[in-house]
C-alpha cells in the first residue's frame, strides 16, 4: 500500500468520488432494492416472502465467508481489478436473479450476489481507503460513508417507481444495466492510484503463522465479539422497530416515517465519529458507541411516549448505528495497522456480516421468546450495553500489533 504523500493528490480526489458513487449506487440496488421489490415478487412468482428473504440472507452469508479471499486478494491486487471483478459480477448476478424460473436458481442468483458485495460494498471500498489515506483515512471514510448512507433514499424510490411501470424482472434488468453502467467503468478507470503490492506468501493466513495467531489471539477475539455482539445489538430490532412505536401509539404512517429517520440518524452518527475520534482512544470510543446504543435502546423499550420523544430516541439510535459503521472501518488500523489492511478486515468483518444476515431473525425470534417488543428490544438493549462496558477493557490492546506491521510487541 502506498501512503497520501507518494500518490498524486488528484488521483486520490478522483478515486473518493468514484467510490462515492459507486458505494451509493451497489447499496442501492444490490440491498436496497430487494426490500421493495420483495412483494412484487412474493406475488407473481408464488414464493413466500420468507422464502424469498431466505435467499437474501444466503447472499448475505455467502458474502460474510467470501470477505476473507476477497481480503486477501485485495491486498496482493488492490482494488482497481477485484473491484471491477465484483462489479462485472454484481450485474451478472442481478440479470441471473432477473431471469430464473424457479426458487433454487433464484437462490443461486443470490448466493452469486453475495460474492459481488463482498467485492463491491463497504467492506472493499474500506480497505481502499486505508491503504490509500492513510492518516487521512477517517474524513475519507466518513465521506464516503455519508454519501453511501444516500443510497436508500435514491435508489428505494427509483426502484418503486420502476416496479410501477414494469414487471420486477424488467426492473432487475434495468438495475442491472444501471449498475454495470455506473460502476464497471468508474472501478476500472478511477481506481487507479499506485498499490504497494505485496509477496503472496505474506497475505495468505494458511502459509503466514502469525495470521492463525492473531486470530485466535484475545485482541482479536475480543474485538470480534464486541463487534459481532454490538452489531446484533443494532440490527436485532430492525424488524420491528415499526410495530413497538405503533404500540405506543403511533399512526402506521408516522411509525414508518420514523423508521426512515434511522437512517438520517446514521448520517448524525458519522458526522459525529470523527470528532470523537480524535479525541478518545479506539477502546473508549468503542466503548461510547456500544454504550451510547444499549442506553437509546433501552429508553425505546421503556418511554411511553411522548411520540416527539419516541421520534428522538429512534434518530439517536441511528445515530449510534451509523457511528458503528465507521466504528468496524477503523478499528483494523486501529489496532494492527494498515499493512495488511483487507486481509484482516475481511477475517474480522467475517461474524459481523454474519450478525448482520441473521439480526433481523433474531429480532422477531427474541420478540416471541420474551413476549412482546419493549421486552425484545430490552435484551438488545441489554447486549449493546454489557458490550459496551466491556469494551473498556480494550484499551490494553490498544498498541499496533506486529501481526499486521505495526512494530509493537503489545500482546494479541
Amino acid at each position: 500500500m502506498t501512503s497520501t504523500g507518494s500518490t498524486p493528490a488528484a488521483g486520490l480526489r478522483r478515486a473518493l468520488l468514484g467510490l462515492c458513487v459507486t458505494e451509493t449506487t451497489s447499496w442501492g440496488l444490490l440491498y436496497y432494492a430487494f426490500a421493495v421489490l420483495l412483494e412484487p415478487i412474493s406475488r407473481d412468482t408464488g414464493w413466500s416472502q420468507s422464502a424469498l428473504s431466505g435467499a437474501f440472507t444466503c447472499g448475505l452469508v455467502v458474502s460474510a465467508l467470501a470477505g476473507i479471499p476477497v481480503g486477501r486478494l485485495m491486498d496482493r491486487h488492490g482494488p482497481r481489478p477485484v473491484m471491477t471483478a465484483g462489479s462485472v459480477l454484481a450485474s451478472a448476478s442481478l440479470v441471473l436473479i432477473a431471469v430464473v424460473p424457479t426458487l433454487a436458481l433464484f437462490y443461486l442468483g443470490w448466493m452469486l450476489a453475495g460474492v459481488a458485495m463482498s467485492a463491491v460494498l463497504y467492506q472493499a471500498a474500506f480497505a481502499a481507503i486505508t491503504g490509500w489515506f492513510q492518516k487521512g483515512r477517517v474524513r475519507a471514510l466518513t465521506t464516503v460513508t455519508l454519501v453511501a448512507g444516500l443510497a436508500s433514499t435514491i435508489y428505494a424510490p427509483v426502484t418503486d417507481v420502476l416496479s410501477r411501470h414494469l414487471p420486477w424482472r424488467a426492473v432487475y434488468l434495468v438495475l442491472a444495466l444501471v449498475l454495470a453502467v455506473v460502476t464497471v467503468p468508474i472501478h476500472l478507470v478511477v481506481l487507479t492510484p499506485a498499490w504497494r503490492t505485496r509477496p503472496a506468501a505474506h497475505l495468505d493466513p494458511a502459509a503466514v503463522p502469525g495470521a492463525w495467531r492473531l486470530v485466535r489471539g484475545r485482541r482479536f477475539i475480543a474485538v470480534a465479539g464486541a463487534l459481532t455482539l454490538g452489531t446484533l445489538g443494532a440490527y436485532g430490532p430492525t424488524l420491528i422497530v415499526i410495530p413497538l412505536l405503533v404500540a405506543r401509539g403511533m399512526d402506521m404512517s408516522l411509525a414508518v416515517l420514523t423508521f426512515g429517520l434511522l437512517g438520517a440518524g446514521q448520517l448524525l452518527g458519522r458526522i459525529g465519529f470523527a470528532p470523537l475520534s480524535a479525541r478518545v482512544s479506539p477502546g473508549v470510543k468503542m466503548a461510547v458507541i456500544l454504550g451510547a446504543l444499549g442506553l437509546f435502546l433501552a429508553l425505546l423499550a421503556m418511554v411511553p411516549g411522548p411520540i416527539w420523544l419516541l421520534i428522538l430516541l429512534a434518530i439517536l439510535t441511528g445515530a449510534a448505528r451509523g457511528a458503528m459503521t465507521l466504528l468496524q472501518a477503523t478499528i483494523v488500523a486501529d489496532y494492527w495497522g494498515t499493512s495488511r489492511y483487507a486481509t484482516i478486515a475481511g477475517l474480522l468483518g467475517m461474524p459481523v456480516t454474519l450478525a448482520v444476515a441473521i439480526a433481523p431473525w433474531a429480532g422477531t425470534a427474541v420478540a416471541d421468546g420474551v413476549g412482546g417488543y419493549p421486552a425484545a428490544f430490552g435484551v438488545f438493549a441489554a447486549v449493546a450495553g454489557a458490550v459496551g462496558i466491556a469494551s473498556v477493557g480494550a484499551r490494553r490492546y490498544e498498541r499496533p500489533s506486529p501481526v499486521a506491521g505495526g512494530g509493537s510487541r503489545a500482546p494479541q
